[in-house]
């Protein structure tokens, strides 16, 4: 089963159950997965791995969103943001440890060959592309910039 088909179908089991977040949320999603599928250049069809690149990008808007929310003292509305968030975060793949994290980072230093801070820019582009999903972006900058300073 397809991303864009469980969301559907989780869609109607939030209605069903009356669980008024978690149907925002899908929603919201599944409106970005017909944009998508629909967009000049697209096939009609939509891949995986396109879902859950528009889920993380989903994801890192409603988080931003509640950070905003937070530094404006309006809590009842940063929650909203956050648990939508963390719905949406149910599609994606698990993300990595730091543990993890930082061993794939050091397998991908030591394949690029990269010895020094210089270097960040190849080491970005591999990892950014092999961990699609799995971590965030600020997150691999911050490590492999600890790995080569």
């Amino acid at each position: 089963m397809s991303l864009f088909d469980k969301v559907s179908a989780d869609i109607q089991a939030a209605m069903k159950a009356r669980e008024k977040v978690r149907l925002e949320a899908l929603r919201g999603a599944k409106k970005e997965f017909l944009e998508a599928k629909t967009a000049p250049g697209a096939n009609g069809e939509l891949s995986d791995e396109q879902a859950i690149k528009i889920l993380t990008k989903m994801v890192k808007q409603r988080k931003e969103s509640a950070r905003i929310y937070i530094e404006n003292s309006r809590q009842e509305l940063a929650d909203n943001e956050l648990a939508e968030a963390a719905v949406l975060e149910e599609y994606l793949p698990k993300q990595l440890s730091p543990e993890e994290l930082e061993t794939e980072l050091k397998a991908i230093i030591a394949e690029v060959g990269a010895t020094s801070a210089k270097e960040m820019g190849k080491v970005m582009g591999v990892a950014t592309k092999r961990l699609a999903g799995r971590a965030d972006g600020r997150t691999i900058q911050g490590v492999v910039k600890a790995l080569l300073g």
